[in-house]
């Protein structure tokens, strides 16, 4: 996922000792509103919160093209994207309104057991508290909304440091909500420096931290987070299987897509392709022509298909692992250079596994590409990897299908598709360097949520 600052992990020393809100009087403020205002929207009945999430879903969906055209400036994002991302979290707020009516609990007899009879047990599921939503640059508008959809579906009222690229995006939405019937202090925006956020992370009043971006900023954020309930979704460097019986022209137009789209600055984009060897040579092939496809061009151009990445340092750490991959016997198919910030699409075939092309995540428009000699091999490499966020495989064959789904160490395994595919009411989370916890809109209410349970003796 997108690289945040790195933070330095303060000194270890007594949580009560820290005095972080003293030092962040910032920071103080917000947490001291949304924990304040917890009681009231914790409070409020379902259908309030169904009609809010509905209202805001209506209002993001009438504002859809100004939403769109504020994403492609503010992350130089491809306009037809950010229209697809718009699209995606008008759809987000409206399955949340549906959620907020189906949060249920649980009634068990207890005469199960001797010492039970005569009893019952009933269950409900209550917020966890306040919480802290940090969000990445990429999708600044619809990565926010599958936090802040479930905790206003499960009513947790929270701050939101949004990624700085984004802030505009970010106060669009909560104006929303807040026109919608939100309380205001319910929804409080965090645009604070680093610093001044890492006090928000140490500070109990916040229950819940959610983070999304790079896995060394997202790992550090939870050894420093106390008692919080934390969810980190965090990156990958996303594999794909190509197998022989595989329909290869639409998997050679859905890799090129995947690994390309938003120039390749998706924590799920295909990075890595392994092709069965007797039908490499066609598939390559098909790939590289549809690369050869892929406009390049500014993010407000509505052709545009690979427009600038977010900023300098980006674009200099891939040409340099561009030019590492080379240098370790990697030969370039396609692209392989960059004017300023505009990198061309990339693919490299024999790029040795110590690369970090291969280990670490590009997030960027390259991708790499060899021969193996099935899907045991594939599987094999494609495990290896320390993330473990989603998978994609090719094949017509259930019998690879479901070996897959139990061998690979992933969250998500998408079959006859790429491993960028999503949908934002499905469980959604990685293993191993990848994360914690799941989001989708019902799987993050029950992440927001804790079990409370009454036993009634007659």
């Amino acid at each position: 996922m997108v690289r945040h600052k790195k933070l330095t992990p303060p000194a270890p020393q007594p949580r009560e000792e820290q005095g972080a809100a003293a030092r962040a009087p910032r920071a103080d403020a917000i947490a001291r509103r949304v924990s304040e205002s917890f009681k009231t929207v914790s409070r409020l009945p379902s259908h309030a919160r169904a009609r809010i999430l509905a209202a805001a879903a209506s209002r993001i969906e009438a504002e859809a093209e100004e939403f769109a055209r504020l994403i492609a400036r503010e992350v130089s994002k491809p306009l037809k994207e950010a229209r697809r991302e718009v699209s995606r979290a008008v759809f987000t707020f409206r399955w949340a309104s549906e959620e907020a009516r189906r949060v249920v609990g649980e009634l068990m007899p207890l005469d199960i057991d001797p010492g039970g009879e005569g009893r019952l047990a009933l269950s409900k599921r209550v917020p966890r508290g306040p919480a802290l939503f940090i969000t990445p640059f990429n999708f600044p508008l619809n990565l926010v909304a599958h936090k802040v959809a479930p905790a206003l579906a499960v009513g947790v009222s929270f701050a939101l440091k949004p990624a700085p690229q984004a802030v505009g995006t970010a106060e669009k939405l909560l104006a929303i909500l807040r026109g919608s019937g939100w309380p205001e202090d319910a929804a409080a925006l965090a645009d604070l420096p680093v610093p001044e956020a890492e006090a928000l992370v140490l500070d109990d009043r916040l229950a819940i931290l959610s983070f999304t971006g790079s896995a060394a900023v997202g790992w550090h954020l939870k050894s420093i987070a106390g008692k919080k309930h934390v969810l980190l979704e965090l990156g990958g460097n996303a594999s794909v299987f190509v197998g022989a019986d595989a329909d290869l022209a639409w998997a050679a137009q859905r890799t090129a897509w995947g690994a390309y789209y938003y120039s390749g600055q998706v924590c799920i984009s295909t990075q890595r392709i392994f092709v069965e060897s007797a039908v490499y040579p066609r598939f390559k092939e098909m790939l590289l022509k549809h690369i050869a496809d892929l406009k390049l061009g500014e993010a407000l151009d509505d052709k545009t298909d690979i427009a600038p990445v977010i900023n300098e340092a980006a674009a200099q750490r891939l040409e340099s692992w561009i030019k590492e991959a080379k240098a370790a016997g990697g030969q370039i198919l396609a692209g392989g250079n960059r004017r300023g910030l505009l990198l061309e699409p990339t693919l490299i075939e024999g790029v040795p596994p110590a690369c970090k092309l291969s280990a670490e995540e590009a997030f960027g428009p390259v991708a790499t590409i060899e021969p193996v000699s099935g899907a045991p091999e594939a599987f094999r490499k494609m495990a290896e990897s320390r993330y473990g966020l989603q998978a994609g495989i090719f094949t017509r064959n259930l019998k690879i299908v479901l070996e897959a789904w139990d061998d690979l160490p992933v969250g998500g395994l998408i079959v006859n598709d790429i491993p960028a595919f999503r949908s934002d009411a499905m469980p959604y989370g990685g293993v191993k360097d990848s994360g914690i916890g799941r989001e989708g809109v019902r799987y993050a209410m029950e992440e927001f949520t804790e079990l409370r349970t009454l036993v009634l003796r007659g």
